[in-house]
């Protein structure tokens, strides 16, 4: 059974600023609805991929065990983590904040690290297993990106709220600095991995099946 052409084969080329198929024929290689420039694929995906998501690794720690903010209440001031933090809005009944800061600091992070970290691995050992899961699991973690900044809203949102009172005082500490180079070093990551790499061995043995397939049969 044959299969249908790719957009290799076709010559195109998916815009990634606009989604637009564009035809690679011509030269310069631009968009032409958003004139974005035309890339086949991403260059060196795989070492860009590493590189980011092993400098979000270094700074993950520091951004876990450093204070992120100092509040000040009548006098007495007092320096919090992330998951102090989240233990003391527990405690205070704010469980709904608690748990926003726990799926945005500790949760979200860890699953862009593991779920990038066999993407990687399955991608670079060739591997066919569950392929259509995969490039749903990097389309999850795109998505999840979008919300890693939550925690540092809900700092925001929890300064403003200290100081609108006029009974005490918070400032910012190099954790929340340490946090936000985490996001954005993991949404590099995964805007550096190419998830067409997940689909080109199966493309090439099904390309080796057909010739042999189509090969005659010698008696």
């Amino acid at each position: 059974m044959k299969r249908p052409p790719t957009a290799t084969e076709l010559n195109l080329c998916l815009c990634h600023s606009c989604g637009l198929a564009c035809d690679m024929t011509d030269e310069p290689h631009q968009c032409p609805r958003c004139d974005a420039p035309l890339h086949r694929r991403k260059t060196n995906s795989l070492a860009r991929t590493w590189a980011y998501m092993f400098a979000a690794l270094a700074f993950y720690v520091p951004a876990n065990l450093l204070p992120v903010m100092n509040t000040t209440m009548l006098g007495n001031g007092s320096d919090s983590t992330i998951m102090s933090g989240v233990l003391e809005f527990w405690e205070h009944g704010a469980w709904d904040i608690a748990l926003i800061i726990f799926i945005a600091s500790i949760a979200v992070p860890g699953v862009k690290f593991v779920a990038l970290s066999l993407l990687l691995i399955t991608v670079q050992r060739d591997s066919l297993w569950a392929r259509k899961e995969r490039s749903k699991l990097f389309r999850f973690v795109e998505l999840i990106g979008y919300w890693s900044m939550l925690d540092v809203l809900v700092v925001a949102l929890v300064a403003a709220l200290v100081k609108f009172q006029a009974l005490g005082d918070i400032e910012p500490r190099p954790g929340i600095l340490f946090f936000g180079l985490v996001v954005v070093f993991t949404m590099l990551s995964a805007m550096s991995f190419d998830p067409r790499l997940i689909w080109d061995h199966s493309a090439h043995q099904e390309a080796v099946d057909e010739e042999v397939m189509d090969e005659p049969i010698q008696s």
